[in-house]
């Protein structure tokens, strides 16, 4: 997929605790991921932070310190805030495997070449990923990230499946 762009491993929901701890929405393969990894990049103000320690919060997400967070205030100052690492850190892609960051932007149209919309996030419920699409009216639609759904993607188009296209 896509060349250098950096890949979003997770987001700051908030602080934990009074220590400068904070709580991790996560966008990889668990809070595991995380541990391959010594700095981030913070979105917004382009600071690089230096992870201490990561645990697993048992509901999905992760508790993580940052050497550069000494307190509860710098921690709800993070809230919002996602933590990127470069591409060439991660390890390869198999076939069929996709970052979600890949996959925002793309150009989406069905399997019949109706020009859908674009990519605007990926989502994950539970039961696998799902995609969200918005079209030129700013009406958004979700679909599966299956195969029946989405038969193929490359660096600039995402297909959709007619049964799924809502068209």
């Amino acid at each position: 997929m896509s060349g250098s762009r950096p890949v979003t491993l997770a987001a700051v929901t908030g602080a934990h605790g009074v220590t400068g701890e904070v709580r991790l929405k996560l966008f990889g393969e668990g809070f595991a991921s995380l541990k391959g990894h010594k700095s981030f990049n913070a979105s917004g103000s382009g600071a690089t932070l230096t992870l201490e320690k990561v645990r697993d919060d048992n509901k999905g997400g992760a508790i993580a310190r940052f050497a550069e967070i000494e307190n509860r205030t710098a921690a709800e100052k993070l809230r919002g805030t996602t933590l990127s690492v470069p591409r060439e850190t991660l390890p390869p892609l198999e076939e069929g495997e996709y970052y979600h960051t890949d996959l925002i932007g793309l150009a989406a149209v069905s399997t019949s070449g109706v020009t859908l919309g674009e990519v605007i996030d990926v989502q994950n419920f539970g039961a696998g990923d799902v995609i969200e699409i918005k079209r030129e009216n700013g009406k958004t639609f979700m679909v599966p990230m299956r195969v029946e759904a989405v038969p193929t993607w490359d660096d600039e188009t995402i297909t959709i499946t007619d049964d799924f296209a809502d068209i």
